[in-house]
């Protein structure tokens, strides 16, 4: 098998990725608009390109992980016409079904494979595997990335026809945007009773009480320290809107979901966007008279 992997978009998680992957033996083709994220990456298994054609010319199978549907979309018609041979491409990027389409229709007419594998898991966590891939598309497109899939998570499903990872993905965020907003609450709520943070986040978190994301975010709320980022709450609203619209074209009803949106918009008004999501935090300390 070739172990040759393509990776455009080095940021947070695909930069993750591509650390697990060379940490592997894998030989990564990447490709980043910021050069310091490719020169991050430096050494005998890393090979920068100068775009994303040039990493479709090198490597077999492609990972995307993107900011946004423009630079996805973009990335795919860049792949399209590289000349390259038939591609698997892997876009983990959180897009709406509508773009995963468009990105999809777009691969199928070059004749390359298109998968929408969406990723469970922060930054923090993609750095040491402890992902979810969520791959969807033609079962044998995904058979021959498992040997990837393995490297850079913890788990991976087939889940089916494509877009199907995206719908499970939007089912997970649905959880994550709720429960940051509940954590952070819970841990103002101890602030204000005056209970030691650090004693709540041992005692809770393993208890009936606790999530996954209160044992991930709940760190950085007792240590009152957001950066570096695992997920920027200005990236994070484009999220918050895939969801809210996919609901809504399903006429499902989210009211908790619906009731933590402000919370990240008012995170953005307090000039947070650049910090963790976990810096909601802040909004209710703010509220509750609570200083830190």
């Amino acid at each position: 098998m070739d172990r040759t992997v393509g990776i455009v978009g080095l940021g947070i998680m695909g930069g993750a990725m591509a650390r697990n992957l060379i940490e592997r033996g894998w030989r990564v083709v990447g490709f980043d608009t910021d050069p310091a994220a490719m020169a991050a990456l430096a050494g005998p298994l890393f090979t920068g390109a100068g775009n994303a054609a040039v990493v479709a010319q090198g490597a077999p199978i492609i990972i995307t992980s993107l900011p946004s549907s423009k630079a996805a979309l973009a990335v795919a018609g860049e792949i399209a016409g590289s000349g390259a041979p038939p591609r698997i491409l892997c876009e983990t990027s959180t897009l709406s079904l509508a773009d995963k389409e468009r990105i999809g229709a777009v691969l199928t007419q070059a004749g390359h494979i298109a998968l929408d594998c969406p990723l469970s898991g922060t930054g923090s966590q993609a750095a040491v595997r402890d992902l979810i891939v969520y791959a969807s598309g033609p079962a044998d497109a995904i058979a021959r990335c498992v040997p990837i899939f393995k490297d850079i998570s913890k788990q991976h499903a087939d889940v089916g026809a494509y877009g199907n990872g995206s719908k499970v993905k939007f089912v997970a965020n649905h959880l994550v945007a709720i429960n940051n907003v509940a954590t952070a609450e819970a841990m103002v709520l101890a602030e204000k009773a005056g209970l030691d943070l650090q004693m709540v986040l041992d005692l809770v978190g393993p208890g009936a009480g606790g999530s996954r994301i209160f044992q991930i975010r709940g760190p950085l709320m007792v240590a009152n320290d957001y950066a570096p980022p695992t997920m920027r709450i200005a990236t994070w609203q484009k999220d918050m809107q895939i969801i809210a619209e996919f609901a809504q074209g399903l006429g499902s009803p989210t009211p908790l979901f619906d009731r933590s949106a402000p919370v990240y918009d008012e995170a953005l008004k307090m000039g947070l966007g650049d910090l963790d999501t976990a810096a909601v935090c802040k909004v209710f300390e703010r509220d509750a008279g609570v200083k830190r």
